[in-house]
């Protein structure tokens, strides 16, 4: 969507989120933003797009990083339009391509990383992908991880076999992960498989630096409910202490891998969070932060949309709705729940 429809829609939107009752804060989540569209994943984000999502928050609301737009939530100050840009993971393309385009915009966010994967490391879920993007075969025999023969000769395939595996993987403990990502290696042809996906050490200090806020999100990206519990503490305190070590500042606010209340994480690793010192977490729970938001499962809103005019219809609709988010607890709590 484009001109003066655009900008139309924009003018409403803002004025509904002026009626909205109270102020209310929308937290954006984002992972990767790539230099081009990627054909077999076109719903992730890449350079243009999100340098027209960021112009346009730029113009229309007040962007705070997370920290700063609690802390004036805290006084009774959080502005109306209030909403906080937030990235998971540590993709080294949020320092190479977002940082510089959230800066030409005068825009501060927040960048969750999880510090296992920095410096050549690469998440499980760009294994699942490069391994079937790399590979030279027509259909891999994957009988090994139960999954008997898949086909992957064409763009659509790889993107179907993708979809399949990842789930499997992720939901994987972590030592098993490794091991079925070790299979998946193999069937595909062990092709080579890139160490440069996400950031260097240098560049989270280099975020730092600029003004963009540093939060924790464990070490190894773990779905927490697998781990025993003295597993899960240490993932959440050994990522934080890398960070801080790192920054050399304080590291007070978390993302729980994953995100999704009593499926990812539950109750237990709540009160984890809080216990080490952490001032606030942020879930992947659609919805709007209002003034009684649990600090510690903070809902987020994904950008996931193609066109700008009907996510800023979206946004509009979360934020006048004050959509109220899924947390721990609703559906009990505990690794069998």
């Amino acid at each position: 969507m484009r001109g003066p429809t655009l900008a139309r829609l924009a003018s409403l939107a803002c004025a509904a989120n002026d009626l909205a009752a109270g102020p209310r804060l929308s937290v954006l989540i984002f992972h990767r933003v790539l230099p081009e569209r990627d054909a077999m994943f076109p719903e992730e984000m890449d350079a243009e797009r999100f340098e027209a999502l960021v112009r346009f928050l730029a113009r229309r609301f007040r962007v705070l990083t997370l920290g700063d737009a609690l802390a004036a939530q805290d006084r009774g100050e959080l502005p109306r339009r209030a909403v906080s840009i937030t990235f998971d993971d540590g993709y080294a393309d949020n320092a190479e391509i977002a940082l510089p385009i959230l800066q030409r915009h005068g825009l501060r966010a927040s960048f969750f990383v999880a510090t296992s994967f920095l410096d050549g490391g690469r998440m499980f879920n760009d294994s699942v992908i490069e391994c079937l993007r790399r590979t030279k075969r027509a259909s891999i025999d994957l009988g090994d991880m139960g999954e008997g023969r898949l086909p992957v000769d064409s763009p659509g395939e790889r993107r179907a076999a993708i979809d399949r595996l990842l789930p499997k993987v992720k939901y994987a403990s972590l030592e098993q992960r490794e091991v079925l990502l070790a299979l998946l290696h193999k069937a595909a042809g062990s092709p080579r498989l890139p160490d440069d996906l996400m950031m260097r050490s240098a560049m989270v200090s280099q975020l730092h630096r600029a003004g963009m806020e540093i939060g924790g999100h464990t070490m190894r990206h773990p779905i927490l409910r697998l781990l025993p519990d003295e597993q899960a503490r240490a993932e959440i305190a050994g990522g934080r202490q890398a960070l801080q070590s790192l920054i050399d500042a304080p590291v007070d606010l978390f993302a729980y891998p994953n995100g999704r209340p009593d499926r990812d994480y539950d109750l237990r690793h709540v009160e984890m969070v809080r216990r080490q010192g952490f001032r606030a977490a942020v879930s992947t729970s659609p919805g709007v932060v209002t003034g009684d938001a649990d600090r510690f499962q903070l809902p987020r809103f994904t950008p996931w949309d193609q066109d700008l005019g009907r996510w800023v219809g979206r946004l509009t609709h979360s934020r006048v709705a004050g959509i109220r988010p899924v947390v721990a607890g609703t559906m009990g709590h505990g690794p069998d729940a």
